[in-house]
């Protein structure tokens, strides 16, 4: 055996090093490369999204594509499925063992968003094209209205968009006869209405069609023959292009299409309805729970709510059915706000008392200061009584809760701490404000919301006014739980109508059963439903899961949970889906049991042996 010596010895020692330092480099290296892979693909992705529907550019800003509109013809939809296919295999072959854990989310969401797309391709949704809330008819003039129209190539990017609505009419119509020919249309009640929506793009005189309406005074120092130039060119587009198609639509729609729309209400009843319905379930709630699961979690918990209700009513010394309670809150004078200055005022003490309470239940409070501002009176009319626009972190503009003040009977005193609460602090104002805060996702995942984390924050939100202190009467707790079972009606409802073929008079009756409001609120409520069906049912799934995350850490870590820890986990990553939500929680709570065991090692008494198991 050769004799090993010093020399010999530090010579291995540094070759050793230097072998590991090579290793290291070549996995700094794939690390690298998968990363720039990520980068790039999400890149490519972006601009696919804004080049495939600039609508949705316009929307956000984003300029270069405001001349176009999205390709709805057979080959256009191919080719994106197509893409969305190619961007999933290359999603697929990144190695994500080689990617930070940051890295590896981004993956992972994009990974689930487009095996979610995919999935969709199966279901004739592209078909169902047109209702009074939605619809060629509705975001046409919404897109001229948000446009840029501040300097020429602006208002000449408007002309080639009022050419290009011939095609795009073409195309919807082309859809909506595929959808009829399959036994795919919306509701015939959803059709109501659209036929007068579209006369109002072609009145008798051109300028006043909202098409036009941006070149009705065109703004700036542009000169007059400039300008004349352009009205000119927008007159003759909407003459020959714009509206003579519209004219083909409203014929299509009057003459053939909503005669042979079907009577029923419900997904389920389509062409391979059941499957479509617990897809867009899965899509909306980002769970895996089945039609009826989801139904019998809405019976329980409206029978949960109805027998807390019961017992605040029993509270208030009411003498009276459930029925009759509802009606006296809406209508005793006491719970009328005696004016607009009154009710902000209201909004602006409970405002106080949060900011006051908030650090006792949050450890992370973003500096974004909200700010209450009543909606302007002439837009009163169909807004919400209270609702949140997001304000920039990166800029520092506050964020707004915008109060209606329209209609004081309709905005009753009792009601004003839950909603407070969903849609300024500790709601909407709270959770997004930490989300602009984080590390800033990629543009492709940036824009995604998922409305059962951020809905379903709003509703847990709502329910903080018991450790806030704040529900001290029991008419405002009555107004919480109020609002918690309008959310949950919709999980019932919303499965009721499109999975268990319920009519819309039996949707009425479990309404007037459970809330006793009124026709026109009840029936609001149900058009939603026919709509946008599944979206409803995740505020209350998102809910129950913030609730149940919570209960569940408080069992394992009984007097040692940490409400403020808790609450600045769940908001630490921004909206997630609820399984990612759940697994966030779930560490945090096995790291917060594994300090307080070392804790508990490192106090315990030198003399005190350790435990040991019986033998």
């Amino acid at each position: 055996m050769p004799r090993l010596t010093l020399r010999s010895t530090v010579g291995s020692l540094l070759g050793l090093l230097l072998l590991a330092a090579q290793l290291d480099a070549a996995s700094t290296s794939s690390r690298s490369r998968e990363s720039k892979k990520l980068d790039r693909l999400l890149d490519q992705a972006w601009d696919a999204k804004l080049r495939d529907r600039p609508e949705y550019a316009t929307y956000i800003g984003y300029p270069g594509h405001n001349h176009r509109w999205t390709d709805f013809s057979a080959s256009g939809i191919e080719r994106r499925r197509v893409q969305t296919r190619e961007q999933l295999r290359a999603a697929r072959a990144i190695d994500r063992t080689l990617l930070s854990p940051d890295e590896q989310g981004d993956l992972e969401l994009f990974v689930r968003r487009l095996e979610s797309q995919i999935e969709g391709f199966s279901y004739l949704e592209d078909e169902l094209a047109i209702t009074r809330y939605d619809g060629i008819q509705k975001y046409v003039p919404q897109v001229f209205a948000i446009a840029p129209a501040n300097s020429i190539r602006s208002y000449e990017d408007l002309i080639a968009r009022l050419g290009g609505v011939a095609a795009l009419v073409d195309q919807t119509i082309a859809l909506l006869q595929k959808g009829l020919a399959a036994g795919a249309t919306p509701p015939k009640d959803l059709l109501v209405g659209v036929p007068e929506q579209v006369r109002q793009l072609l009145p008798d005189d051109p300028w006043q069609s909202p098409l036009l309406a941006r070149f009705r005074q065109i703004l700036g120092d542009m000169e007059e023959e400039e300008a004349a130039r352009l009205r000119g060119a927008a007159l003759h587009a909407y003459q020959s292009k714009a509206a003579p198609s519209f004219r083909r639509l409203l014929a299509y729609l009057e003459t053939t299409y909503i005669p042979a729309a079907r009577e029923s209400l419900g997904v389920g009843v389509l062409p391979n309805g059941a499957a479509w319905y617990a897809y867009l379930l899965r899509k909306a709630t980002t769970t895996t729970l089945t039609p009826d699961q989801i139904h019998e979690l809405g019976l329980a918990e409206v029978r949960r709510i109805r027998s807390e209700m019961d017992r605040v009513i029993a509270t208030t010394g009411f003498v009276g059915s459930y029925a009759e309670f509802v009606t006296f809150l809406h209508t005793d004078p006491r719970f009328v706000p005696l004016n607009a200055e009154n009710l902000m005022n209201g909004y602006g003490l409970i405002e106080k008392a949060v900011e006051a309470r908030l650090s006792t239940i949050f450890g992370n409070i973003p500096s974004l200061p909200l700010r209450l501002a009543a909606v302007p009176p002439e837009e009163g009319v169909g807004r919400s009584t209270i609702y949140y626009d997001i304000g920039s972190v990166a800029r520092g503009v506050a964020g707004t809760c915008y109060v209606n003040t329209f209609d004081l009977k309709a905005r009753p005193t009792w009601e004003r701490t839950a909603h407070f609460l969903h849609e300024c602090l500790p709601g909407h104002h709270l959770q997004v404000s930490i989300a602009q805060s984080i590390r800033k996702a990629p543009k492709v995942l940036n824009y995604h919301d998922y409305t059962p984390f951020v809905e379903g924050w709003g509703v847990y939100a709502e329910t903080l006014g018991e450790d806030l202190g704040l529900y001290r009467d029991p008419y405002s707790k009555f107004g919480q739980l109020a609002s918690e079972l309008w959310r949950v009606m919709r999980v019932v409802v919303d499965t009721g109508i499109h999975a268990k073929g319920w009519t819309r008079e039996q949707a009425r009756a479990y309404f007037r059963e459970n809330t006793a409001q009124d026709e026109r609120a009840i029936d609001n409520e149900i058009e939603r439903y026919l709509y946008e069906p599944a979206l409803g049912v995740a505020y209350t799934i998102g809910a129950v899961e913030f609730r149940n995350l919570r209960a569940q850490a408080e069992r394992e870590l009984g007097a040692a949970f940490d409400l403020r820890g808790f609450h600045d986990e769940v908001l630490a990553h921004g909206a997630l889906p609820l399984d990612l939500l759940a697994a966030n929680v779930e560490a945090w709570t096995a790291a917060r049991k594994k300090a307080l065991a070392t804790a508990a090692d490192e106090i315990r008494p030198a003399s005190m042996p350790s435990p040991r198991p019986n033998r």
